[in-house]
């Protein structure tokens, strides 16, 4: 009781699929797991790239349902897409550039293989779409890292096109931006996603939270002719 009664008290930020993230005060937010969450090796790998430069959250401190982080200053990449679509060139570059510079790190031998390969696997951030990124004033911030895991580089590319190119969006204007976000992404991005593209589709359809139907389905057709092409 006293649990749910301090968070009434706290300010909800945002809501996840599996997570609540509250506020704390003005520099710390609170990442609640509704069940246990995988916040040990999530902790451990946001510490991990942030001792290699890569742009993360601080993490201040864990428990098995709980994380406080630093609280980040900005919108995220999709807000700023809905509201400056003429950026989304350079915000699609971004991207492919975050994804590379993740890929330059060697996976640690305690990130659970995903797409694993024969050897040299990389990390891994597999849901690395435009919600996923805040834009703060030291440049660009990657959250939400509980499906990380280490592997091919192609399959964590084929992952954020395909979640881009199944994403709901209503009328043409806001498709055909989806269309040159996708074509930015792949400009930004050294890694071509072709050879894992159809492997990472059928782990989407088999996401029951993802409820891909026939009107998802189809765009995410062209993306796999597009890497493929």
């Amino acid at each position: 009781m006293g649990r749910q009664c301090r968070l009434h008290r706290m300010e909800l930020i945002a809501r996840g699929r599996d997570a609540d993230v509250y506020a704390l005060d003005e520099s710390r937010v609170l990442r609640r797991y509704r069940h246990r969450g995988p916040t040990g090796l999530e902790s451990r790998l946001m510490t991990h790239l942030a001792a290699c430069g890569y742009p993360v959250p601080r993490v201040y401190e864990i428990t098995e349902t709980d994380m406080v982080l630093e609280r980040l200053a900005g919108p995220t990449m999709l807000d700023v897409l809905a509201r400056r679509p003429w950026r989304v060139g350079s915000l699609g570059r971004e991207l492919g550039h975050l994804h590379d510079r993740l890929h330059a790190l060697p996976a640690p031998e305690w990130l659970p293989k995903r797409f694993g390969t024969a050897g040299g696997d990389r990390v891994l951030h597999l849901d690395l779409h435009p919600g996923n990124v805040i834009l703060t004033r030291r440049g660009p911030v990657v959250i939400d890292w509980c499906n990380a895991g280490a592997g091919d580089p192609a399959a964590d590319v084929a992952m954020t096109m395909v979640t881009v190119g199944s994403a709901e969006v209503p009328g043409f204007a806001a498709r055909l931006g989806r269309g040159l976000l996708l074509h930015a992404i792949r400009s930004g991005c050294r890694t071509d996603p072709a050879g894992r593209m159809q492997e990472v589709v059928r782990v989407k359809l088999d996401d029951p939270n993802l409820g891909l139907g026939p009107e998802g389905w189809t765009p995410v057709r062209v993306v796999i002719r597009q890497a493929s092409g």
